[in-house]
């Protein structure tokens, strides 16, 4: 009976519980969501990347932490894709730390450079979309998968991010732009 009003409860009711640590509702948020969160994880972070199944808990948990700070100005979906956008930053950090610093142990015990082919084989293993919004700045990849690839709003968007609506739009805008040009570069 407890699961099937946890099943018939609104998000909003679910967070509410979450203030009152009921991990019922937790696990009833986390199996409404999971999928687009992993999905937005995925997107910002790379789909490939090692620690993706951590950074999805881990937003969970910091929604667990953090569900009294919901204002209910975005639905709970795009407050939890907020949480997911934080924490892929900070594990997008971490990833460029651990980066430059391995890239700076290799430098002083490399005898040679690579060839050229081993840096053109390996370039062509990526996906060409993904590598490009890989390499787009963080604020700008957020805004588009949150609007163009999971549909929210501009406002949602802001909200979510904590930016004003403009700011968005002009991220967005830039987005698309530098995609574009990207994907262009790549078919000349």
């Amino acid at each position: 009976m407890i699961a099937l009003a946890r099943a018939d409860a609104s998000d909003e009711a679910l967070l509410a519980a979450c203030t009152r640590e009921d991990q019922e509702a937790l696990r009833e948020l986390f199996r409404r969501h999971r999928h687009a969160v992993h999905r937005v994880l995925g997107r910002v972070l790379g789909r490939s990347h090692p620690s993706l199944e951590d950074a999805l808990q881990l937003t969970f948990l910091t929604a667990w932490r953090r569900a009294d700070s919901y204002a209910g100005t975005a639905t709970v979906r795009a407050w939890l894709f907020g949480i997911a956008s934080k924490v892929a930053l900070n594990f997008s950090r971490s990833d460029r730390r651990r980066s430059r610093f391995l890239e700076a142990f290799a430098v002083r015990f490399r005898s040679e450079p690579p060839l050229i082919e081993d840096v053109v084989a390996r370039g062509e293993l990526l996906e060409r979309v993904g590598e490009e919004l890989g390499a787009l700045p963080h604020d700008l990849r957020v805004a588009f998968i949150l609007c163009d690839v999971e549909g929210l709003s501009g406002i949602e968007a802001a909200s979510v991010v904590g930016v004003r609506p403009g700011t968005i739009w002009s991220r967005l805008h830039h987005a698309r732009r530098c995609l574009r040009s990207a994907l262009k570069r790549g078919t000349s």
